[in-house]
């Protein structure tokens, strides 16, 4: 597999990972689905596109009159720059 590395501080990205001029840089919905049953399963995925391992983030979001209290995770991947939010709790995409 052939890799490319604009920045060095940077991981090598496999080449084709970054998103061409415009495609689309979102994640489809079943490459969304493999990240949340990987989250929901306690382990830290990696990223679907490019196989390196995500970055985990989570948003902290108080209820600010909603009556709930949200849990967000932000998965970012740190060499093809793509990420997915979405709700710990019910496991659904915001």
């Amino acid at each position: 597999m052939s890799t490319v590395n604009d920045h060095p501080d940077e991981p090598a990205v496999p080449a084709g990972a970054r998103p061409a001029p415009g495609e689309s840089a979102r994640f489809t919905a079943d490459e969304e689905q493999q990240l949340r049953a990987t989250v929901a399963a306690g382990a830290l995925p990696a990223c679907p596109r490019c196989e390196v391992p995500m970055t985990r983030r989570p948003i902290g979001g108080g209820s600010f009159g909603l009556g709930y209290h949200r849990q967000r995770e932000w998965l970012l991947c740190p060499a093809c720059r793509r990420s997915a939010i979405f709700d710990v709790r019910r496991g659904t995409r915001l």
